[in-house]
């Protein structure tokens, strides 16, 4: 605390925030899986890693390094990768509805208790 540049009392509103801010990020995160599923919950927080840095970056003045551009780069890779497979599984059910198959999917099967 001494060594903080800013002094005793932004270092202890530093941790109270912090604090503060991962209490309310745990909390939303653990209503997304109870209300959705883990996985939505999952890829929320995906979604939101590579806001961080760049909140730093504009607020803080923070450098942009290249271990941060690549974290960044893979997190919003992983986000439309997710996006894409769910268009991708919502096209081949309404091809197979259209058919006149089975429409149900085995990956949405286990949310409603069902066994696929």
């Amino acid at each position: 605390m001494k060594g903080y540049t800013e002094g005793k009392a932004a270092y202890l509103l530093t941790l109270i925030w912090t604090a503060v801010a991962w209490q309310v990020s745990s909390l939303g995160m653990l209503g997304l899986v109870f209300e959705v599923s883990s996985l939505f919950s999952n890829v929320i927080s995906t979604l939101a890693l590579p806001l961080v840095p760049v909140l730093a970056v504009v607020l803080f003045g923070d450098k942009m390094d290249g271990v941060k551009a690549v974290a960044m780069v893979l997190a919003v890779w992983g986000f439309v990768s997710y996006v894409y497979q769910h268009y991708l599984d919502d096209r081949s059910t309404a091809e197979r509805a259209a058919a006149g198959g089975d429409a149900r999917e085995c990956g949405n099967a286990d949310r409603r208790g069902e066994i696929c």
